[in-house]
């Protein structure tokens, strides 16, 4: 069962993570402005490929069972490349909620309501593997202490780079929020298209599907809850 719990750097060696997928994380734990910080700190890089191949001979296997010939020059790499590919769109489970944090909640006297909306994300569907993208928006209530403006859209990948369910991920990153600053109310909502849904079965492209979990005040209190949604209807102001 995943947890929020990152991989030990043993299990990231063993998984083979390479220097690219490290980056991955880092960046999504410690955002752009760290390099120089994470420079100083990354461990010696794994090569690609230094995990058991497991991946690279599943691909082979598939290949060569929907009638394709894994030989064939344009699908010699394309086992090593859907190696490195899925270890980078799943690293979710590799980021450590507290380096991604960094000590960034601050104790204000501010109490008004804090919403950030349209954050891009795309994540892989767990039924078929296949992806879904959208945007969400995330709100909260302060209770005298608030979350870095750049670690919400963060903590937003960190679930989307998983095997998901748009449900659950709605959970997930309401719940974070409400456990780590213990706000009066948390909102999360998520539109998103699923190429699941587009691409096999029913094949209705272009339907979203929306999401949202409210926990606190935005659950208990109709005027909180409806402030959040009056903000998800304005238009973003254009610079």
């Amino acid at each position: 069962m995943p947890t929020d719990q990152p991989f030990g750097s043993d299990e990231l060696d063993q998984l083979g993570l390479d220097e690219h997928v490290r980056r991955v994380v880092e960046e999504i734990e410690r955002g752009e402005e760290d390099d120089r910080v994470q420079a100083a700190e990354k461990p010696a890089a794994v090569q690609h490929g230094a995990g058991s191949g497991g991946i690279e001979r599943a691909v082979g296997q598939i290949l060569t069972e929907i009638g394709e010939d894994p030989e064939r020059e344009g699908l010699l790499r394309t086992p090593e490349r859907m190696h490195k590919m899925w270890l980078e769109l799943t690293c979710g489970y590799r980021v450590d909620p507290d380096r991604l944090i960094n000590g960034a909640i601050f104790d204000v006297g501010y109490s008004e309501m804090v919403v950030i909306k349209g954050i891009p994300f795309y994540s892989l569907c767990e039924h078929h593997m296949l992806p879904f993208f959208g945007s969400a928006a995330v709100g909260y209530l302060p209770r005298g202490r608030v979350i870095g403006l750049s670690k919400i859209p963060r903590i937003v990948e960190m679930y989307a780079r998983r095997l998901q369910v748009q449900e659950r991920m709605t959970q997930q990153i309401a719940d974070f929020l409400q456990t780590r600053l213990n706000p009066y109310g948390v909102g999360v909502v998520i539109e998103a298209e699923h190429l699941c849904l587009a691409m096999r079965g029913v094949q209705k492209g272009g339907a979203t599907m929306v999401t949202s979990s409210v926990l606190g005040t935005f659950r208990t209190t109709k005027e909180t809850r409806d402030e959040f949604m009056s903000h998800l209807e304005r238009a973003v102001p254009r610079v």
